[in-house]
């Protein structure tokens, strides 16, 4: 973001903000439960320094008083245990009453929370936040493109964006544009006034539902699309832009993609929300899989053949625990143990990985260089398998890691399989060589990821997206969606020309004209 204008005297030159949120995707298709475990909560000055733009020598930290109360982080995983959600809620509403008040707060959510027993948790959370505050705050969201937008969570926020790349590059200018929105209604010659500061919101749910590895925005038409957003943002009148994607793995009403134009002239931002939308709708059967797919052996199949390059990806989708899988399902690593052209250990392939504490302390405990048999995975998620038996060399033991814990790699023939204490990605070249393990040396690295992180792109001399069963299974049709509202394209094909007129309101009114 550019530099934060100078305040009008008719603004608020130094409002009073607060900070605040829950940050989960979560799967109502696995069984993984999240928990108190899950979260990362931060509070006070580690909140603060969370982000980077409001560090002191940034423009955006000197316009105000920034009041961090409580923010919640997870990796994605199942849906949130309803007591974990609820005493964060209750944390981030008693940071509200004992700091209070204030002229505006900062909400960073993700969109895609599911809680146990509720069906639009952000909502929910916004609702109570709304509530809590009072009418006259303004509050600004940022999310995640995988969210949802649901009426009641756009009623309850005053401005609300979200990522524009997937994958997510900018993830935390996102985080910064919600911010620089929410200071430029606050310090504008509007700011003054609780009522006239309130942006027009034009609103839009699309009822098309896919997964982010159709709608990566490094492809067409995803990119085009997206590419259109930030020329929205540009015109007169208009102040944000956004699309989200909508969350797949989730079987909620609230589950589809959404469109949000905000701004002051209500005919520009209802005309631009409906041009979006109407785009989004009309690409719907030319989104692809972001790279060739195939099952795990053809994959395999591909990788191993005379002349292949190497190292040569393939991903491991079906349990991708930053899509909301369990990230125990030992599917891909049975098949890989089953292969006659893996026995040997004539070649390196890795398999990033499978979680299981239990498994992790019999290996720790019997060393490097000891033959082991244990089994592995299967116990939050089982899968089409269960546990697998593994038998095989310890060839590693790694202590530490603040996301992993203990991380163990045990090579049976050429497989050199990964297993940890905790649920972690791996996405980054260091997750591999703390380990002792070299992924640019390696003939297959399988991780259990959608499209590739930057890092693995630029690693992958040739790569495949493997569709392997998991409670982010890409085969959504195979999933057993039975809430999602009707007409939501692909599970439902009836409906061939939806009604894209969008919703033009800003809280407590709607735009007569629209």
């Amino acid at each position: 973001m550019g530099p934060l204008p100078a305040a009008d005297p008719r603004g608020l030159a130094a409002p009073r903000i607060g900070i605040a949120g829950i940050s989960i995707e979560s799967s109502t298709f696995s069984p993984h439960v999240s928990g108190d475990e899950a979260f990362t909560i931060r509070t006070g000055p580690d909140l603060l320094a969370y982000y980077p733009f409001l560090d002191e020598s940034r423009d955006l930290r000197e316009a105000a008083d920034w009041v961090p109360l409580t923010h919640g982080r997870s990796l994605p995983g199942g849906a949130v245990a309803p007591e974990t959600y609820a005493a964060m809620k209750r944390a981030i509403l008693d940071g509200i009453a004992s700091e209070g008040p204030f002229d505006a707060l900062f909400l960073d959510i993700h969109g895609a929370m599911s809680v146990i027993g509720l069906d639009d948790a952000e909502a929910d959370l916004a609702g109570a936040v709304r509530d809590a505050l009072g009418p006259d705050t303004l509050v600004s969201a940022s999310m995640d493109l995988h969210g949802n937008v649901s009426r009641p969570l756009l009623d309850a926020v005053d401005l609300i964006t979200c990522y524009r790349m997937a994958p997510h590059e900018d993830w935390m200018n996102t985080k910064e544009r919600a911010v620089y929105n929410l200071l430029t209604r606050l310090r504008g010659e509007l700011g003054a006034d609780p009522l006239a500061r309130r942006p027009w919101k034009a609103w839009r749910q699309v009822p098309v539902l896919l997964p982010g590895e159709k709608t990566s925005t490094r492809l067409e038409p995803a990119k085009g699309i997206y590419d259109a957003v930030p020329e929205v943002e540009a015109l007169p009148g208009v102040l944000d832009a956004a699309i989200w994607v909508g969350y797949a793995w989730a079987d909620e009403p609230r589950c589809q993609a959404a469109v949000v134009v905000t701004g002051d002239d209500t005919g520009v931002i209802a005309r631009e929300a409906e041009r979006l939308a109407r785009r989004y709708w009309d690409a719907r059967a030319d989104f692809v899989f972001v790279g060739p797919t195939a099952t795990l052996h053809e994959a395999l199949d591909l990788a191993l053949a005379p002349g292949a390059a190497r190292p040569y990806l393939i991903s491991d989708s079906g349990d991708n625990p930053t899509a909301g899988g369990a990230g125990d399902v030992s599917w891909t690593l049975g098949e890989l143990l089953t292969r006659d052209d893996l026995a040997a250990g004539d070649r390196t392939v890795i398999h990033a990985s499978v979680f299981d504490p239990a498994a992790v302390a019999t290996l720790a405990a019997a060393g490097v260089g000891v033959r082991v048999t244990v089994d592995v995975g299967g116990r939050v998620d089982p899968g089409p398998r269960g546990p697998v038996t593994l038998t095989g060399e310890v060839f590693s033991v790694t202590d530490g890691d603040p996301v992993a814990g203990t991380q163990v790699v045990v090579r049976a023939g050429s497989v050199h399989a990964i297993i940890t204490e905790r649920r972690k990605p791996f996405h980054h070249l260091d997750d591999f060589r703390q380990l002792g393990l070299t992924p640019e040396e390696a003939d297959i690295v399988i991780v259990k990821i959608g499209y590739l992180e930057p890092e693995l792109y630029d690693l992958a001399q040739d790569w495949t997206l493997a569709l392997t069963p998991g409670g982010v299974d890409q085969d959504l049709l195979r999933l057993g969606h039975h809430r999602l509202a009707p007409g939501v394209y692909p599970f439902d094909t009836s409906e061939s020309d939806p009604d894209l007129t969008p919703v033009v309101t800003r809280r407590g009114e709607e735009s007569p004209a629209c």
